[in-house]
């Protein structure tokens, strides 16, 4: 087995940088101004919003994306724990599905796929700790502190309900590891394009320094069909490279080995597992869907064709399909 290095911090990548490609439209359709009667001010505010979407992208996307969780009618709660208040949006009705985000990313991933799951389902949709709005809100990001808020949260909002949990990457990671040591608060996972193991796919870089890493980086997270990323994007990647939350839980690494999980601790798991993978995801192939499912006693696998490390922004609509599978399976 590779050290928790090899195998925890080589498998993480910013999922904000990525969903970005898919949404960068939506961003500027949100922040788009209608120039009717108030002609200057309306000219100046005009000129703040066109810079904002040239300079800063990804904080244009962050915000539209938390903005239309809210328009959906779920509510920002926060909830005390060891970590610090962590943020969580809540609202519906039906099965609990709680979907956990990536490192580097935050609650607004599943903003795209959130309408169509709220149809049938209660939806809690936590910042993980470090992580958009939740606690800590600077130094580095500890496994141990995304596990407790993690754990807070789904005890608090969770109402007693045994829930589904769908994560992505790092999030399909913690979903396994609260599975084992809460099985009773668990009904079902859904791991996308993440796990416990250790060991992944090609190494990439995550934290580049230049538009050409950038550049490097994104095409072995997402399928070659999929649009070509603005150079906006890449060099808003690289300002926030360094110092955001994906490089204060990378820092961590020499700490992640205790939450990996082997073949044996995962056979011994409660809970059924679903995979649903995006098949382009160089970061972590389909090979290690394959090992995880091999090793766990009630897994299926649901893969996601012309599509990379993050399904539910890449391609929303198939990777809702496959989720509808894996949650009837």
């Amino acid at each position: 087995m590779t050290g928790p290095r090899d195998g925890a911090y080589h498998r993480f990548t910013n999922q904000t940088f990525v969903l970005f490609l898919t949404r960068a439209g939506d961003a500027m359709g949100n922040l788009g101004i209608a120039l009717t009667g108030a002609g200057a001010l309306l000219l100046a505010a005009a000129g703040v919003s066109g810079w904002l979407v040239a300079k800063r992208p990804l904080w244009v996307w962050n915000r539209a994306a938390r903005r239309g969780l809210k328009r959906l009618g779920l509510a920002r709660v926060v909830v005390p724990s060891p970590s610090g208040p962590q943020v969580a949006f809540l609202g519906g009705t039906g099965p609990l599905l709680v979907l956990i985000h990536g490192a580097g990313d935050h609650a607004g991933t599943w903003a795209k796929v959130a309408p169509a799951l709220l149809r049938d389902h209660a939806l809690l949709i936590p910042d993980l700790a470090g992580h958009g709005e939740s606690a800590p809100g600077e130094g580095p990001i500890d496994t141990a502190a995304i596990v407790e808020g993690l754990e807070a949260v789904l005890q608090d909002l969770g109402r007693g309900r045994r829930a589904t949990l769908v994560g992505n990457s790092l999030g399909a990671w913690m979903a396994l590891v609260l599975a084992r040591r809460q099985p009773a608060l668990v009904e079902k996972v859904v791991a996308v394009n993440g796990g416990p193991l250790a060991g992944s796919g090609a190494p990439v870089n995550l934290l580049p320094a230049t538009r050409e890493e950038a550049r490097r980086t994104m095409a072995q997270l997402r399928d070659p069909s999929s649009p070509p990323i603005p150079d906006a994007v890449l060099d808003d990647m690289i300002r926030g490279a360094g110092t955001g939350s994906l490089a204060r839980f990378a820092g961590t690494a020499a700490t992640m080995g205790p939450w990996l999980l082997t073949e044996a601790q995962l056979a011994d798991l409660q809970v059924p597992v679903r995979m649903v993978w995006g098949a382009s995801d160089a970061l972590m192939p389909l090979d290690y869907a394959r090992r995880m499912g091999a090793a766990l006693p009630d897994s299926r696998l649901f893969p996601v064709e012309r599509c990379g490390h993050v399904p539910q922004s890449e391609a929303p609509a198939r990777f809702l399909e496959a989720l509808a599978k894996a949650l009837e399976a």
